[in-house]
């Protein structure tokens, strides 16, 4: 499925010619996340298996089909840029949509998994986890379960 914003991204970083300036491009992404609200920082809305402090929360749109909302922080300045990516892929998508994408592409095309290091890369893919397990329960009906750890 090649999908438009996943492409703008691409198309975005291709710009870049050298990692020093994708990461600086990262930060700005990262400083330009809505604040997310401390009280949504809590144990349950946590990543697991990012080596930073990230939160992830849903937020469920009303219509046919609904669509998700994030909101998301973390106290690392590439690790926010990250997120923006992310959110600029998911943000606004209905469940079925979130799970079509094929983020493993995506990130390959990027090269983020060549350029960010082991852990990073592995909070990369704890926060798309995250953020797929969300739609899963919408998509399923259920109300968000709390992650373990």
């Amino acid at each position: 499925m090649t999908d438009t914003r996943v492409q703008e991204i691409i198309e975005n970083f291709s710009f870049l010619e050298d990692w020093e300036d994708r990461f600086r491009y990262l930060i700005d992404l990262g400083r330009k996340l809505p604040p997310m609200d401390e009280s949504l920082k809590t144990e349950e809305t946590k990543v697991r298996g990012c080596t930073s402090q990230v939160w992830i929360v849903d937020e469920v749109a009303p219509g046919t089909p609904p669509t998700l909302h994030f909101k998301a922080d973390s106290d690392a300045h590439i690790v926010k840029g990250l997120i923006a990516v992310l959110l600029t892929i998911y943000d606004g998508r209905s469940p079925a949509e979130i799970l079509a994408i094929d983020i493993k592409q995506a990130i390959g095309e990027l090269g983020f998994a060549q350029h960010l290091s082991p852990n990073r890369a592995n909070g990369l893919f704890s926060m798309v986890e995250r953020i797929r397990a969300l739609a899963a329960q919408e998509a399923a009906g259920c109300a968000p379960a709390q992650q373990s750890g």
